[in-house]
């Protein structure tokens, strides 16, 4: 029988470290270095007395991450305009073979959901992650942490109530959202105000994300009507020279916009009781370096 190699063992538990680092940093660039530090220090440690790889590697992907989470809210706060998560595609096709990885991918949290992650501490972060993503009992999570388990149950608890404060009280389904948005899309092509004021809830929003990079809001638009005149006002000057694609981005059905063969931006929508919640553009040239345009 063949005897896994280093590699071999790492890239076997490689899906669930992404899916670890990225949602503790929403940023693929970012949590694939901390994936890359973990490997590195994989294949130099002594592994003989490693009984658990998975826990091991979880354990040293996590605190790379809280690291790396506390370097980059430094920057975070000379952002210019509203901040988003970059966006991670979850829908590979057939080029994802593993029916694990697939599914971890997948269930990637939304971006309306990792918005929320930001309010708490990296250590709050983590605690949630670990526990309500990948389902890890208290006792393990105070090991990864090197915290005892009184305080880890304590950090749960604050991300829970931070979290159930400010998350999305309601469950999209696949094909309420893809109908709105298919009927968005319409509605902006065709420069109807109307109809696009019919779809969107009274106190929606829309959270454009450029980084100042390329042009967006500079500031979060509030209420359906500034919504709606915004959208309306954008496709009026630009849609005729775009494509629009659709995708699975974090879990959800997306829309990727091309202007020229590349990517030119990312919008999702949220929906809840057959109206749009809120809209998400992600136009900063940074965050779409991983989406593929073909």
């Amino acid at each position: 029988m063949a005897i896994d190699t280093a590699t071999d063992v790492f890239e076997e538990h490689r899906p669930v470290l992404m899916g670890v680092a990225y949602r503790m940093l929403a940023r693929v660039a970012d949590a694939e270095d901390v994936v890359q530090e973990a490997w590195l220090r994989w294949s130099a440690e002594d592994r003989s007395d490693v009984r658990e790889p998975r826990g091991y590697l979880v354990r040293v992907t996590t605190r790379l991450a809280i690291d790396r989470l506390r370097q980059v809210r430094t920057r975070r706060e000379a952002y210019v305009g509203p901040w988003l998560p970059e966006p991670y595609v979850t829908d590979f096709g057939d080029t994802v073979p593993d029916s694990a990885e697939r599914a971890l991918l997948a269930d990637s949290v939304s971006l309306a959901v990792l918005v929320v992650l930001e309010s708490l501490s990296p250590l709050e972060r983590a605690v949630f992650v670990l526990k309500e993503a990948f389902g890890y009992p208290y006792a393990d999570i105070a090991a990864i942490l090197d915290r005892t388990e009184p305080a880890v149950r304590q950090l749960a608890g604050r991300a829970r109530r931070h979290v159930g404060e400010r998350r999305p009280r309601y469950e999209v389904d696949p094909a309420e959202r893809r109908d709105l948005t298919e009927r968005f899309l319409a509605a902006a092509g065709e420069g109807d105000l109307e109809g696009l004021m019919a779809l969107l809830a009274p106190e929606a929003r829309l959270i454009g994300d450029s980084g100042g990079l390329t042009r967006a809001p500079q500031r979060v638009l509030d209420g359906a009507e500034k919504v709606g005149r915004f959208v309306v006002g954008v496709t009026k000057k630009s849609v005729s020279a775009l494509e629009l694609r659709f995708l699975e981005v974090n879990g959800g059905l997306a829309v990727l916009v091309l202007s020229g063969g590349k990517p030119d931006s990312i919008i999702q929508l949220d929906v809840a009781d057959g109206r749009v919640q809120c809209v998400y553009i992600v136009r900063n040239p940074e965050k779409l370096v991983s989406i593929p345009a073909g």
